[in-house]
C-alpha cells in the first residue's frame, strides 16, 4: 500500500520549483530555450524516480537542484560557449559588412523575466536575482568552467550554503570554497555593478519609441550614452561609440521608417517587440527583439535579435502589433 503522498501532490509540489529551476538553468546555459527543455527533463527525471527521494535526507529543493545541474553538465559537453558579439570580435565601423550570421548556439539568448524570477517576493531579493539575469552578466557566466558555474551561481546568486553546494555536486567544502574564488577572481572586471532605478526611465523609453518609429535619428543618437554599444545577432558585427551608431543609421538611410514597438521585458531589462510594415495595407510583420540597457537617464546597449519566428512566442508578442491610437 502506498504510504507517501498521492501523484497528483507530487507533481503540484514539482511543479512549484518551475520558475527557480528555470531560472537557474537559464544561467547555467545561457539560452531560454535550453533552460526550458533542461527544466522539463529535471521534473520528468524527478517524477520517474520520486520513489527513491527520501525528504528525511535532503530537501526536495536541494534533490531537484542536484537532477538539474546533471542535466546542464550533461547539455554542455561541447567546448563552445554562448557569447554577446563584444566577446567575439572587436567593433566594426560605418561601412563594414555585417559577415554571415552564426548559428543561434552562438548567442547568449534572451529570456522572459515571468519564465526565471518569482512572482512576488521580496523587492530587495527581486532586484538582485533581476540583476544576475542581465545579458552582460550571463555572457560572463558563459566563460567560467560549467562546475565553477554552478558553484558561483548557487553560492552567490541563490545564497546556499558552501556545505550545501557540496553535497550537491558530490564534493568538499574545500574544493566548493577554492572553485568560488576562482570564479570570482575570473568575473571581477567583467560584470557592471547594479545599476540605479532611474525614475526618469519610463520618459526616456517613450522618447526613444517615439524616435524609433518615424527613424529619427537625430534624437536616437541624443539618448544614447557616448560609449553606447549596438549589436544584431545573429551577426558578431557590432559598434561602440554613440558617434559611430550615428553615422551608421545614417548611411542606412530609413529601413526602420514606420517600424512600431510593443514593449516587454527582457534580462530585467526593457525590450520591445520591432515590426515592420509590409505595405499599403497597414500590416505588418515581426521583425525582431529589441533588448536595452539603460543607466543614469541614457541608453548604454541595444540589442537587436533577428529571430522573431522562435523570440515573439517565448515573449508572447501578437503577430500584428495593437492598432495605433491616431
Amino acid at each position: 500500500m502506498r504510504t507517501g503522498p498521492e501523484p497528483m501532490t507530487v507533481e503540484l509540489r514539482l511543479e512549484q520549483f518551475r520558475v527557480p529551476l528555470t531560472g537557474y538553468c537559464y544561467r547555467m546555459l545561457g539560452s531560454a530555450f535550453e533552460a526550458e527543455d533542461a527544466v522539463q527533463e529535471t521534473l520528468l527525471r524527478a517524477w520517474q524516480h520520486r520513489d527513491r527521494y527520501d525528504e528525511n535526507r535532503a530537501p526536495l529543493r536541494s534533490w531537484l537542484y542536484t537532477i538539474a545541474t546533471n542535466v546542464c553538465l550533461d547539455m554542455q559537453r561541447s567546448s563552445q560557449r554562448r557569447a554577446r558579439a563584444m566577446d567575439l570580435n572587436p567593433p566594426a565601423y560605418a561601412g563594414a559588412p555585417l559577415g554571415v550570421p552564426l548559428p543561434e548556439q552562438a548567442w547568449v539568448q534572451p529570456v522572459p523575466d515571468h519564465r526565471v524570477l518569482p512572482d512576488g517576493g521580496d523587492p530587495a531579493e527581486v532586484a538582485v536575482w533581476r540583476e544576475t539575469i542581465r545579458l552582460a552578466f550571463v555572457a560572463a557566466l558563459q566563460r567560467l568552467p560549467p562546475r565553477q558555474r554552478a558553484v558561483l551561481i548557487l553560492r552567490d546568486v541563490l545564497c546556499w550554503r558552501a556545505d550545501e553546494v557540496a553535497h550537491l555536486l558530490d564534493s568538499s567544502v574545500a574544493s566548493v570554497n577554492s572553485a568560488l574564488q576562482r570564479a570570482r577572481t575570473t568575473l571581477a572586471g567583467q560584470t557592471a555593478p547594479p545599476r540605479p532605478v532611474d525614475p526618469a526611465e519610463r520618459d526616456l523609453l517613450a522618447r526613444y519609441c517615439a524616435a524609433f518609429e518615424r527613424y529619427d535619428v537625430e534624437t536616437l543618437v541624443a539618448l544614447l550614452h557616448e560609449d553606447a554599444t549596438m549589436s544584431m545577432p545573429p551577426f558578431a558585427w557590432w559598434l561602440r561609440g554613440r558617434d559611430e551608431i550615428g553615422r551608421v543609421l545614417l548611411a542606412a538611410g530609413a529601413p526602420c521608417a514606420g517600424t512600431r514597438l510593443v514593449p516587454t521585458v527582457a534580462n530585467g531589462s526593457p525590450a520591445f517587440g520591432q515590426y515592420q510594415p509590409t505595405g499599403p495595407d497597414g500590416a505588418y510583420r515581426p521583425f525582431a527583439l529589441l533588448v536595452l540597457e539603460v543607466s543614469a537617464g541614457l541608453i548604454t546597449e541595444t540589442t537587436t535579435y533577428l529571430d522573431p519566428d522562435r523570440l515573439f512566442p517565448l515573449f508572447g508578442l501578437p503577430g500584428q502589433p495593437p492598432r495605433a491610437d491616431r
